[in-house]
């Protein structure tokens, strides 16, 4: 059972490092007010949940950001497997 993550993307934004299955943190730029979020699991029966700082965000929705440093957590769950990516969105005017 895989709980790793075969993609991610947040709109047309640059993840840095490039995304990496095995690499659990990222950070990225943006000046958007909102980018659509994708998170796909290796595993289709793996569920995904999604929060920015304390808000849930429903994958392949966009998430809302304010202005400096917002903390999206990813974490992949299936069975007994976790993990959990994080990617540091900065946002600027």
């Amino acid at each position: 059972m895989s709980a790793r993550l075969s993609g991610l993307t947040i709109g047309a934004l640059t993840l840095t490092p490039p995304f990496d299955p095995d690499t659990t943190e990222y950070t990225a730029t943006t000046t958007n007010a909102t980018n659509t979020v994708t998170a796909t699991p290796e595993d289709e029966g793996a569920a995904v949940t999604l929060q920015n700082g304390e808000t849930p965000v429903t994958n392949g929705t966009a998430a809302t950001w304010t202005e400096g440093p917002n903390t999206l957590t990813i974490t992949v769950k299936n069975g007994t497997a976790q993990k959990v990516y994080t990617v540091t969105v900065t946002k600027s005017t």
